[in-house]
């Protein structure tokens, strides 16, 4: 006989209620929250054609990874929408337990995915990287304040940068403002080491997984982002489209809706906080990008503010991402040689693989030797996707004709066709600190005309 089991968990103790096919309680029991305690129950009052509830909290993988083995199934379900079919002025453990064995009955309770071991693994790490950041950030907060409480203003622009520390190192400080200083500067080590060794095995996991690798060439996107976003979402075959896939990460816009009015207020923020966080700061680096992203980005920025222009830019990389995962396609429109940095940068973490550069042996001399004047060759994107070992991207001439359409309206059509082939060019000395996306987007776009691409 099939039994529903409902567990309101705790960190210390867990309330079961057992019911039968009929609806009544069979038994109710408190049980301590170790693995001892579960497998005791398991054995006296489980079988293996019981079906087991929970709720998602901090503890429920724990507690189904040591029930999965023992029961038929175990179901996780997502609190906020069972409060919403079973509401109840009186909450306690016996009420919780008692509501989640009746709805597992009735199968009406809403579920949540239970991620695989390998996701864990890489939920674990990115939760542990975001947590050192948060503290290197607070330590340095701290920093800023002690030198804010001194009436000191900053006078250079990375105060943790080398140049930084040294003007630091020379203020001339009162021994308890120093002390704060140099004890926070310590933890500040400690904590920069150990964000690298957790960098170091998210850059050799990700290596391994190339779903990473084809994040890794939306603009913005880096080891962290990309890693980040698949832990999130596990599976990517679990969303149907899209739109799905955005509403998962809280991206898209809430919507209120009571007769003839209908109003769209700012994104949902449901689902998992810290890859909408990483997307959003990835979007934050589309504002110079001289494709369509990088376009559709400028044309917002005229009519909205930024951080709505950048919240619809992260859903823009939300949805492109669904794509490349379900196509196993890589981003279309990536500048080639930031591009090959960033995996080149992952391929040396991972295996410290350095290959040589330069012209192989056997190449004739470039024009411009002797003259004085330096070039580089800049290879085309197809090459570099070719070479990184990522499988290749649609050309312009596979492309829809909606797309086509859509990539003439955002005014880059001329970039599309320059990345897919090598180009050499004139090394300049441009200004300190310029982004190298900002020097190809002055160079490659903005002083040339566009061509219109034809459909096909």
């Amino acid at each position: 006989m099939i039994h529903y089991i409902g567990m309101d968990c705790h960190r210390k103790t867990i309330r079961a209620c057992r019911r039968n096919s009929a609806g009544e309680i069979v038994d109710e029991v408190d049980i301590a929250g170790t693995h001892e305690a579960i497998a005791a129950y398991a054995k006296e009052h489980l079988t293996k054609e019981d079906v087991v509830a929970l709720e998602s909290s901090f503890y429920s993988r724990s507690i189904a990874r040591a029930l999965i083995p023992l029961v038929a199934r175990v179901v996780i379900s997502n609190p906020l929408l069972t409060k919403a079919i079973a509401y109840s002025k009186k909450k306690t453990d016996k009420v919780d337990a008692r509501v989640l064995s009746d709805l597992l009955r009735l199968d009406y309770l809403p579920q949540v995915w239970l991620p695989d071991a390998e996701t864990e693994i890489r939920r674990d790490l990115c939760a542990r990287r975001a947590s050192l950041v948060s503290e290197r950030t607070r330590i340095k907060n701290r920093i800023h304040s002690v030198l804010a409480a001194a009436l000191i203003p900053v006078e250079v622009s990375d105060l943790f940068g080398k140049s930084g520390l040294a003007w630091l190192a020379a203020l001339p400080l009162k021994e308890e403002p120093r002390s704060a200083i140099e004890s926070d500067q310590r933890l500040l080590e400690v904590i920069d080491t150990e964000i690298e060794a957790v960098e170091d095995r998210l850059a050799k996991n990700g290596w391994n997984e190339p779903r990473v690798r084809l994040l890794m060439t939306l603009p913005g996107v880096s080891i962290a982002v990309a890693q980040t976003v698949l832990a999130a979402i596990g599976d990517v075959d679990r969303f149907t489209t899209p739109d799905q896939f955005a509403s998962y990460l809280g991206l898209v816009p809430s919507v209120h809706q009571s007769g003839e009015h209908c109003y769209h207020g700012p994104i949902t923020r449901r689902g998992n906080g810290k890859a909408r966080w990483m997307l959003i700061q990835a979007a934050q680096h589309i504002a110079l990008h001289p494709g369509p992203l990088g376009q559709s980005f400028r044309r917002l920025l005229k009519r909205k503010n930024r951080n709505v222009a950048v919240c619809a830019c992260a859903r823009k990389l939300a949805v492109i991402a669904w794509h490349m995962l379900k196509k196993n396609e890589p981003y279309r429109y990536a500048q080639p040689l930031p591009t090959e940095n960033k995996l080149s940068k992952l391929r040396v973490a991972a295996t410290d693989d350095r290959r040589k550069t330069g012209p192989k042996k056997g190449t004739p001399a470039a024009a411009s030797r002797g003259t004085g004047t330096r070039t580089r060759t800049t290879p085309g994107l197809p090459a570099v996707y070719e070479r990184e070992g990522l499988p290749p991207a649609t050309p312009p001439s596979k492309m829809r004709a909606a797309e086509i359409r859509y990539v003439n309206e955002m005014g880059a059509n001329q970039y599309v066709e320059e990345i897919q082939s090598s180009k050499t060019r004139k090394q300049t000395h441009s200004r300190p600190g310029r982004p190298e996306c900002e020097k190809t987007l002055t160079n490659s776009i903005a002083t040339e005309t566009p061509t219109s691409m034809k459909p096909t």
